[in-house]
């Protein structure tokens, strides 16, 4: 017995050793869309003390850190992104190497002076109070635990450091185009997920980010005539004022500074925007979130008359009862919103999304700035809720956005058509630049801006619209919802998102999914002929030709000389299924077409003569780069 325990004992000991000795580099092999889901879990308390002047601060962080994985955790990695904003970063490099580089950037980095530029110096790190050493590497400090952190244990990491708010260049900064004060992204050192896939301290370069889930409890102290608005929700309503009060008296402010405390559950990150003008209006939506806007009255976007400042005042006054609309649409269309308010806020360099927020330009028309509104609160279902991790699927958060945004600012202004018609052109114009690269590139990868965006915005629109023309309506409707249901404020891949569509539709999907992520082969089917049946009288005969590389099941529809209509549906034989009708019009289902097969002909009981046209995908959802050849006309003889 006693030598059976020591036998244990050496081997638990063993195994200890083994299990402390594993880096955070290999991870276990499980991922999102296999059993044993996991993520990890942040608690964040900051204090913020900023002096406005010097556009600088300091901050006391604490984090208390849950391994949820069932790796062994040795070390940590902190994406500390103000540092990208001096002269020579990678984020500088970048944008004076690259073919086609930001406007909004350029050159403005290499040339920032001393009190311009961004900077995080951390001046101590602790791991459950040892300090820590640690290496700041660029937009990226790693440190080495002092205690490896097991499965399912937790850590505190308190962190104090000092900071310097670049001029606004790329989404943060001070002093943006339009002069508001303070546009506050990215802003604090940031602890890196850790996920299935292992650590992403990827460094800043201007592109996407991803986040570790918890609870933000922030206060940040600054000159009280400034009006502060942010992610999640002011604990101190009656102390800070500026509309944020509830009933009762306001405390009254002894000193020159003013306290304010937010507090978020359940999100990714923490962004706030700041500026002595900023107007302050709120908006229900009912059985919904409480909307805030903050913009400046007056507006003073640069290089603007006063008459178009007021223009754009008027243009803010009318955007409460948009969103609101818009939120109502989206709460049925795509999945409820789970957080109790959001915040659209006059600043950044555009249009930039956050949890529980966002921070845009406000020199805009009416139609621009409830569009950019609306898009940016769209990425709260793609990106901050559905939080799929942007470097590696821009297309699942800037695409599914540009999709849903593109359908519900169709409805806000009762416009008509097809409401993707715009991304389907942007696809093709990348499809005809040549410059395609696959969507599956990792975003700091790609070689140019342009494929960068067209990808992600556009041809991840357009995937949605091809699984809505392969699946089909109903299904495809249902299971956003369902996407939405089951995957919220977790981390879905997008082999989660197309195995929930198989389920959906009942449809094996993973060669639509192959081919338009990983590969940039194109759509491309045309009518080769239309004739008489040589071997049935009175029948005619339809050939169809496939150009492109990639297969798709095809809709055909048939308009006869007497305006009857009729419809051939042909699927794919290794879809493994058909869609369901999705109109009142006859259908008939043919045979499947084999991929490999070049060209497919098939035979219509009516005489050629009583056929007045024959055309491909008349919903016009078939991202067919070359749409010449998808009608024909028959011409009667003369």
């Amino acid at each position: 017995m006693k030598m059976r325990i020591l036998t244990s004992i050496f081997f638990l000991y063993i195994g200890s050793t083994y299990l402390f000795a594993q880096e955070a580099s290999t991870p276990s092999v499980k991922s999102a869309y296999t059993a044993g889901y996991w993520q990890q879990e942040v608690d964040y308390t900051m204090n913020i003390v900023v002096d406005a002047p010097a556009h600088q601060f300091t901050g006391e962080q604490r984090i208390v850190y849950t391994n949820n994985s069932p790796d062994v955790i040795n070390r940590v990695f902190y994406h500390l992104y103000f540092n990208a904003f001096q002269p020579g970063s990678m984020m500088d490099v970048r944008s004076r190497t690259i073919e086609d580089p930001d406007n909004r950037v350029r050159d403005r980095i290499f040339n920032l002076s001393e009190d311009e530029i961004g900077y995080h110096r951390v001046q101590s790190l602790r791991q459950d109070g040892q300090e820590l050493r640690f290496n700041m590497e660029g937009t990226i400090l790693v440190a080495p635990l002092a205690r490896p952190l097991l499965p399912g244990e937790q850590t505190i990491l308190e962190m104090d450091f000092e900071s310097q708010v670049p001029i606004q260049i790329r989404r943060s900064g001070w002093n943006n185009a339009e002069g508001v004060g303070f546009s506050m992204s990215q802003w604090y050192p940031k602890l890196a997920e850790y996920d299935y896939r292992g650590w992403h301290p990827n460094p800043y370069i201007g592109r996407e980010f991803h986040g570790v889930f918890g609870r933000f409890d922030v206060k940040i102290t600054i000159d009280k005539n400034y009006v502060v608005g942010g992610t999640g929700v002011v604990q101190n309503p009656n102390e800070v004022g500026h509309g944020y009060e509830d009933e009762g008296v306001l405390v009254s402010h002894e000193t020159n500074k003013l306290t304010w405390h937010f507090l978020a559950e359940d999100v990714l990150d923490f962004f706030w925007g700041a500026d002595p003008d900023f107007t302050h209006v709120k908006a229900q939506v009912p059985n919904g979130p409480m909307l805030h806007f903050l913009y400046q009255e007056p507006v003073l976007a640069v290089n603007k008359t006063d008459a178009e400042n007021k223009t754009y005042l008027e243009n803010w006054k009318q955007l409460p009862e948009f969103t609101v609309r818009a939120f109502e649409y989206a709460n049925t269309h795509f999945g409820k919103y789970p957080y109790p308010q959001f915040t659209t806020i006059q600043g950044g360099d555009g249009g930039m999304e956050y949890p529980m927020g966002t921070l845009i330009t406000g020199a805009r028309n009416l139609r621009s700035l409830v569009g950019v509104t609306v898009h940016e609160l769209y990425h709260s279902w793609y990106q901050n809720v559905l939080a799929t991790n942007e470097a590696l699927y821009a297309w699942m958060d800037e695409g599914f956005t540009s999709f849903a945004s593109s359908e519900t600012m169709q409805y806000l202004f009762e416009s008509t058509g097809n409401p993707h018609t715009g991304s389907m052109r942007g696809y093709q114009r990348l499809v005809d630049s040549g410059k395609e690269e696959p969507m599956a590139t990792h975003a700091d990868h790609y070689h140019t801006n342009f494929a960068y965006g067209r990808a992600a915005y556009s041809k991840g629109a357009v995937y949605l619209n091809q699984l809505r023309y392969i699946i089909g309506e109903e299904a495809f409707r249902s299971g956003m919802l369902r996407y939405h249901d089951e995957w919220k404020l977790k981390h879905p891949t997008d082999l989660d998102f197309i195995r929930l569509m198989e389920k959906e539709s009942g449809m094996i999907l993973d060669w639509f999914h192959e081919y338009f992520v990983h590969t940039t082969k194109t759509i491309d089917y045309g009518i080769a002929s239309v004739e008489a049946s040589e071997s049935l009288a009175g029948t005619t005969q339809i050939e169809l030709e496939r150009t492109g590389l990639m297969p798709m099941p095809l809709d055909i529809r048939v308009e006869y000389t007497d305006g009857s209509k009729e419809e051939f549906y042909i699927s794919m034989r290794i879809m493994r299924g058909e869609k369901p009708t999705e109109h009142d019009l006859k259908r008939t289902i043919l045979e499947d077409w084999p991929w490999v097969e070049p060209s497919y002909s098939f035979t219509i009981p009516m005489p050629i003569e009583n056929i007045r046209s024959v055309s491909i995908d008349p919903t016009e959802r078939l991202a067919d780069v070359n749409t010449t050849n998808n009608v024909h006309m028959n011409t009667p003889e003369q």
